[in-house]
């Protein structure tokens, strides 16, 4: 069996994912072409593989009809890269890695959050150039955190936060109050961004923006926009105005609508802005067992059995 990965993630921490598909007999194959693969030249690297492990390449079209492709594994949890219906039309598993990365992603959006309200990357830049300037910043405690997608990553969020003594509301249509948790209290999409010092955002990307211009003119004077999910929620070049205008007190992203981010990016110049390169699943924990995870699922598809994460055939 040929198992195609393409994304520099996989086993990048560990060898144990590596090991699941040595010690099983898989030969694997390593694309020619960088991350990630656009749809026509991911299926040329698959060409006679039963199975491939993605990241953020483009699975769909042409992708999805190569000649005995069995299984495609997400190595991670977001799938809005992947054609999942037409992949289970043409025969073809789908498979991720859900809460694999849930710590990892919650722990880069506390850092997120400190570093936007405590202002860290311009006091170090000050420090590096000889200042000692003192940077006025926001303490958490009493502050209301709203976090829009109370899935694995955004329950382990406002675990966090409420460590810090935040104030907790959280808006997804798909979770009932009972099952918010102690401290967290559910409430619609309005409400969370009108209530929000600061908003963080943990839902699925490929649908509506959860910050349009409107939304954003909307938050509170001096909030801060966090989003450790995927870049296509916010809306950019509002983002780079609000930032400007002083409306906005700051955000922190680690996923962007175009990556890496393009020359032509307003966000490029836009003051109290931290980039990070989509780094949240990037920790030993969370990359040893996303690996791992796909890998042994990937077997499983190819052995004929049931994997254990098939993405769902129907999901928000």
């Amino acid at each position: 069996m040929r198992v195609l990965v393409t994304t520099p993630s996989f086993g990048a921490q560990s060898d144990d994912p590596w090991r699941v598909l040595r010690e099983a007999g898989a030969t694997i194959v390593r694309p020619t072409a960088p991350h990630p693969l656009d749809a026509a030249t991911l299926a040329a690297e698959a060409a006679g593989c039963q199975a491939m492990i993605v990241g953020l390449d483009d699975v769909r079209g042409p992708a999805l009809t190569v000649g005995g492709l069995r299984v495609v594994a997400k190595h991670g949890v977001g799938y809005d890269n992947i054609d999942v219906a037409a992949a289970r039309a043409a025969g073809i598993e789908v498979v991720h890695a859900p809460g694999s990365n849930s710590g990892g992603v919650a722990d880069l959006t506390l850092g997120l959050i400190l570093a936007a309200a405590r202002d860290l990357v311009a006091a170090h830049a000050s420090c590096l150039a000889g200042q000692w300037r003192r940077f006025p910043g926001l303490e958490l405690a009493g502050k209301t955190l709203a976090v829009m997608g109370y899935g694995r990553i955004g329950r382990a969020v406002a675990a966090r936060a409420r460590a810090f003594g935040m104030e907790v509301v959280a808006f997804d249509p798909y979770v009932g109050e009972e099952d918010l948790g102690d401290g967290v209290r559910g409430v619609g999409r309005e409400e969370a961004l009108a209530l929000a010092d600061i908003v963080t955002l943990h839902m699925p990307g490929g649908g509506e923006r959860i910050l349009d211009r409107a939304a954003l003119e909307g938050l509170r004077p001096g909030a801060l926009v966090i989003n450790a999910a995927r870049g296509d929620l916010i809306d950019e070049d509002a983002l780079a105005e609000l930032l400007h205008s002083g409306h906005l007190g700051g955000a922190a992203l680690d996923a962007l609508a175009v990556e890496p981010l393009p020359e032509s990016s307003p966000l490029r110049n836009a003051p109290r802005l931290i980039l990070t390169p989509h780094i949240g699943a990037q920790t030993d924990l969370a990359n040893r067992s996303m690996g791992v995870s796909v890998a042994r699922d990937v077997l499983s598809v190819l052995a004929g059995e049931r994997p254990d994460h098939p993405v769902p055939t129907s999901s928000h």
